[in-house]
């Protein structure tokens, strides 16, 4: 995988306003994300090399270290809602905040209440960098690295394609435009048959392919909250 800088501000609303409606596996379109939207291309800066002011993205996996807490000390994965989950700690929002600025909030959190002076490092293992995140109802849900032009067709079949329960006429695309996070329902079915265009996907994306067994998480991220306000105008 190749680092790069990759917005995420606004990730957790918009990944939770983004309902899928993810109840069952029927073969139809709905869901809240609008069909037939054009994206527009990412920002630039989702493709430059990794910087020190790098703002941690969700799915980024951190490397966190507390001095003299083994317990504490390891890899964590940002989720979708951009949080991570720490021992003694819980919940904390990660998304959006620099390495250092994590490392400040993780150092005050425990201070609070286990450590007198504690001593916590973050870095960053792995960004969202020049991949694209395939997740969902497909067989084999991961990042990959995007060489050349890409489109849904070619990114879903990266994931070894839908699986069985999948429902390929719900398929949502998350890109961040703006600086902020945006998304497209996409209709797999019909793009197959020549009916729709098949999208462009650039690193930085993620997609997510409706499914009845799809990970509780995304769910309960997709369903959450209304979807008033969120979406920009269409491009």
């Amino acid at each position: 995988m190749v680092d790069s800088r990759v917005s995420a501000g606004l990730f957790v609303a918009l990944l939770a306003a983004a309902a899928l409606s993810l109840s069952g596996c029927a073969d139809t379109r709905g869901g809240s994300i609008p069909y037939g939207r054009v994206l527009a291309a990412p920002d630039e800066a989702a493709v430059r090399p990794l910087a020190g002011n790098y703002k941690i993205a969700p799915l980024d996996k951190l490397t966190i270290k507390v001095f003299k807490a083994e317990e504490l000390s390891g890899d964590y994965d940002v989720d979708l809602a951009g949080h991570i989950s720490l021992p003694l700690v819980g919940e904390v929002e990660a998304a959006n905040l620099t390495t250092a600025e994590l490392d400040d909030r993780l150092t005050e959190a425990l201070g609070q209440k286990y450590f007198e002076h504690p001593d916590v490092s973050v870095a960053i293992k792995e960004s969202t960098a020049h991949v694209v995140t395939v997740d969902g109802a497909v067989k084999q849900a991961g990042q990959y690295a995007v060489n050349g032009p890409m489109t849904l067709i070619q990114a879903v079949a990266s994931a070894r394609g839908t699986s069985e329960d999948a429902n390929p006429r719900r398929v949502a695309v998350f890109r961040t435009i703006g600086g902020q996070r945006q998304a497209a329902a996409f209709d797999l079915t019909a793009i197959r048959r020549g009916e729709s265009p098949d999208p462009q996907i650039y690193p930085g994306d993620i997609v997510v392919v409706d499914g009845s067994r799809i990970k509780e998480v995304q769910k309960q991220i997709l369903q959450s909250v209304p979807l008033l306000g969120l979406f920009g105008p269409v491009l």
